[in-house]
């Protein structure tokens, strides 16, 4: 999972340079809801009947897609680096959510770490405070709060639901409201390239498909807590792939800030020892 991630800032990056950004959200959850549906099936999945059931997988699906479209609109004009530095700071906002709404125990050391991650959030886009700029950073951070917050809700009213049923509900919501959207403002039906197809595939089938059901899945049988900070190593890969991949440079700011967020998102997520 941490690999698949760390590969598709990149990824993301190239295809929203080709295309606008809801068509290529539409482009790669198609690709993603057709090779959950194909799973479904093989796997014989049983859909969920129960009303309250699909209202709390509605509100899911909700916070989770718009959180992830905020994500992918500031990665159209921030490096994919930062962004994803910016991204993993979901384990600050889960840490928060979980004390206020699942009673998480709360220490200094993890008040330290919330401290350390603002650094680190101000140090990533000092240069940009009072310019446009600083727009792209503040709207991929509030797309991390809504992915923590669609996390805890997970936690609270989901855990019993299918893991690929839940991903495949939350696939086909995503490539409906991309495809409404891309249809009013956009062109869904352009004809583009084979690097662009390549790049929808691997962030459709793999990041979407294969990335986040073992999420979900890891989600069921973990704390949100204790899950988010595994995931702690996709924004130092995605620094890696991004240099490597896409030529972006790694500044003393970028470092900086990097560290300071997951220095802090560590110290949130430490379990003390006995």
């Amino acid at each position: 999972m941490v690999l698949i991630w760390s590969v598709n800032w990149s990824a993301m990056k190239i295809g929203l340079e080709i295309a606008t950004v809801f068509t290529f959200n539409f482009h790669r959850f198609l690709f993603s809801t057709i090779f959950l549906l194909l799973f479904c099936i093989l796997r014989k999945v049983e859909w969920v009947k129960d009303i309250q059931t699909n209202i709390h997988i509605i509100i899911y699906c909700l916070t989770s897609i718009f959180g992830f479209t905020l994500t992918t609109i500031g990665l159209i004009y921030e490096s994919s680096g930062i962004s994803a530095v910016l991204t993993y700071t979901q384990p600050i906002w889960v840490f928060i959510l979980s004390i206020l709404l699942l009673n998480e125990a709360f220490s200094l050391t993890k008040l330290l770490g919330i401290l350390l991650g603002f650094s680190g959030i101000i140090i990533l886009f000092l240069g940009d405070i009072g310019s446009i700029g600083s727009f792209p950073s503040i709207l991929i951070i509030f797309g991390a709060i809504l992915w923590a917050a669609s996390t805890i809700y997970y936690k609270m009213r989901l855990e019993g639901v299918d893991s690929i049923y839940l991903n495949f509900y939350n696939s086909w919501t995503a490539t409906l409201i991309a495809f409404i959207l891309s249809l009013i403002l956009e062109n869904p039906f352009k004809t583009f390239n084979l690097d662009y197809l390549l790049v929808v595939f691997y962030s459709g089938v793999f990041a979407s498909g294969i990335g986040m059901t073992i999420w979900v899945f890891l989600l069921k049988n973990e704390s949100a807590v204790t899950l988010s900070s595994s995931s702690l190593i996709v924004p130092l890969l995605a620094l890696i792939f991004s240099a490597v991949i896409l030529g972006e440079e790694i500044g003393y700011r970028t470092i900086i800030g990097s560290a300071f967020v997951l220095s802090g998102v560590y110290l949130v997520n430490r379990n003390r020892k006995s």
